[in-house]
């Protein structure tokens, strides 16, 4: 039985010292694990017009059923347009005011401060275009340039800029506490995207006039401006105001997405007016139109 024993332990050993390798002898490199690669992210197509206009042609008409709850109810709404510059901002306004009526809904896009308007309240030169009863004010650019181009730019102080972020938010929870609604939207769009839709305002004619030298600046200081949407978002993000940001890559998919969503925030019912019927046209009685001569007409070029 000892040498049995023995036996087992003698090839116990022997199997153990064939399992070393030599001291000389070249390792085997270790098979490392093998790393999935990322999936990249899904690109979604560029929406095509012919899914894109009939949903438009639907919204639209929701937007004048909103338009005439706002009318009939009163209400007093402020929309703000902020993001990048070619981002689609106006766009978006220009398709949500294209079907409404401009004395309900109107457009807000003031230019630089006048030298007399340095010296107000920074605020005040906004509060006289907010809404009355039954308004709705779409703000193309806002009080919100103090925390992007005027920070960026070195347009404002730093204690200008400090005080702004200290006020903003009081200042818009003033504005809803009097019964104001107001939604903020802020346009996000690619390096890339923005490079392409500057490129194309250049080689258009007819759109050069949208590039600004504060534009151009921009491209050269993304980061900066990068830097100055997250600190006001910080600040500026309220509950009772918050910010909604739009991917405006797709134009055509951020006008949809913009309507849908502002019209999910205010409940309104439909107040379409109902059919009209045409009364009958004036009996002639003996008027004469003066002669043809005596007016001044466009010419018929075309």
């Amino acid at each position: 039985m000892a040498k049995k024993a023995t036996t087992k332990a003698g090839t116990s050993t022997k199997r153990t010292s064939a399992r070393k390798a030599p001291p000389n002898a070249a390792r085997r490199p270790s098979r490392a694990r093998a790393v999935k690669p990322e999936t990249p992210p899904v690109e979604i197509p560029r929406l095509r017009n012919k899914a894109y206009l009939p949903e438009l042609a639907r919204l639209q008409i929701e937007l004048v059923k909103l338009q005439e709850w706002i009318r009939h109810e009163g209400l007093r709404v402020v929309v703000v347009f902020e993001g990048r510059d070619a981002a689609g901002k106006g766009g978006v306004i220009k398709t949500i005011t294209q079907s409404l009526n401009p004395r309900v809904c109107r457009v807000v896009a003031l230019t630089a401060p006048t030298e007399r308007e340095k010296t107000q309240w920074y605020f005040q030169r906004y509060v006289p275009h907010l809404p009355a009863a039954g308004e709705m004010v779409l703000f193309d650019r806002s009080w919100y340039n103090r925390a992007g181009v005027e920070r960026v730019m070195g347009f404002c102080t730093e204690e200008e800029y400090r005080e702004f972020l200290r006020a903003c938010p009081e200042f818009e929870r003033m504005l809803v506490r009097s019964g104001i609604i107001l939604i903020k939207y802020w346009f996000s769009v690619s390096d890339a995207e923005q490079e392409r839709r500057f490129q194309a305002r250049i080689d258009d004619p007819t759109k050069r006039w949208k590039l600004s030298p504060m534009d151009l600046q921009s491209r050269s200081r993304w980061l900066d401006y990068s830097r100055a949407k997250d600190e006001m978002f910080v600040h500026c993000d309220i509950k009772q105001a918050p910010w909604y940001v739009v991917n405006a890559d797709d134009k055509k998919r951020a006008r949809l997405n913009v309507i849908s969503h502002l019209l999910s925030l205010i409940p309104y019912e439909d107040l379409t007016p109902e059919m009209i019927e045409l009364p009958p046209r004036q009996e002639d009685t003996g008027y004469v139109r003066p002669p043809l001569t005596e007016q001044r007409f466009v010419p018929d070029l075309h």
